[in-house]
């Protein structure tokens, strides 16, 4: 095998199927994927979740990631918001010519142990190879797949009032992460992405009830723009609250530094939730249980004043409209 990619392993040829053969097959086989047909065919029985998404994050490794495990976390996460049980992805992977072989390995080795983590398998995918010069060393597409349980209708435009808003732990860390490796920035301590599969978190909250109006997972624009969505899909105030936002001093450090609003910077393993009233609390408390949600916390609710607008209380007790992120605050971070 050579230590490079070269153009012919996206040729088809026997390079093609040699990375096919020795590299993919190796650590994803499974009966579905194993038969090499275009398509896979697969039983279901239910109502189906489908999503996609590519990855052109850069750099490829940062603190507690890199693109192969951010591709699964993602795609599991977008399926997660839904109420879905993720089952299947396919893997698709753009590659520049000359990227190490080594540094596809791992990256393969990383999503691997993601499928593992979110008990998720591939059962299609595809390689291509361009250019040198014609990528940023390798791009990834995943698409998903999962199961929607009868009687559960989550979507941004269900939020009612009387909600309360329940965030899942302190955010900012996956952007400030991206940012601190691009630019030689140390942190103490050490800061890292949060990237991670939800859909057990999802599937706790689930089971304890079925009155979750809504969930999303705060990524590119950040949990202001996550709860602006909200707002305006269902024509409903929301009203939280600054001092009950968990965020790591670096992030709130850096985030002062640069002249960043945390509440705008991506996240990629945490989660919003508008959940009725009578239920928040035990919901609250499950997922606490969890480790994902071990902060999680009450920031706000959705209230009948000032519909498709969010309005955050200040810690000096004045109030100010949080809108959506405007233009690119840090780009290509996932």
């Amino acid at each position: 095998m050579e230590d490079k990619i070269l153009l012919a392993h996206g040729s088809g040829g026997k390079l093609s199927h040699d990375l096919l053969k020795n590299t993919l097959l190796r650590l994803f086989d499974n009966p579905l994927l194993s038969k090499l047909d275009d398509s896979a065919v697969f039983d279901f029985s239910g109502r189906l979740a489908f999503t996609t998404d590519s990855y052109v994050v850069t750099p490829i490794f940062f603190p507690g990631g890199d693109i192969g495990k951010l591709a699964v976390c993602g795609t599991v996460n977008d399926l997660s918001m839904a109420g879905a049980t993720p089952l299947y992805l396919s893997l698709s992977l753009i590659i520049e010519e000359g990227f190490p072989m080594a540094d596809l390995e791992n990256i393969l080795l990383s999503i691997l142990k993601a499928t593992e983590d979110a008990a998720v398998k591939i059962i299609a995918g595809d390689t291509k190879v361009v250019h040198r010069g014609n990528a940023d060393k390798i791009f990834i597409n995943t698409s998903g797949v999962g199961l929607v349980p009868n009687g559960l209708e989550i979507s941004s435009c269900n939020a009612r009032v009387g909600d309360k808003i329940i965030l899942s732990g302190t955010i900012g860390e996956h952007g400030i992460a991206l940012l601190g490796q691009r630019e030689g920035l140390r942190f103490e301590p050490p800061l890292q992405s949060d990237c991670a599969p939800l859909n057990s978190l999802v599937n706790e909250m689930i089971e304890v009830s079925k009155n979750i109006h809504c969930l999303r997972d705060p990524t590119r624009g950040g949990l202001a723009s996550a709860l602006n969505e909200f707002a305006e899909s269902s024509n409903v105030g929301i009203r939280i609250d600054e001092e009950a936002i968990p965020i790591q001093s670096a992030v709130q450090a850096v985030c002062e530094l640069m002249g960043f609003d945390p509440l705008h910077i991506a996240n990629e393993g945490k989660l919003v939730a508008l959940v009725v009233p009578q239920d928040a609390d035990k919901v609250l408390a499950r997922m606490r249980q969890n480790r994902y949600g071990e902060q999680a916390r009450i920031i706000g609710e959705v209230v009948p004043e000032h519909p498709r607008k969010v309005v955050m209380k200040t810690p000096l007790g004045t109030s100010r409209i949080l809108d959506m992120l405007t233009g690119e605050l840090l780009p290509r971070i996932c």
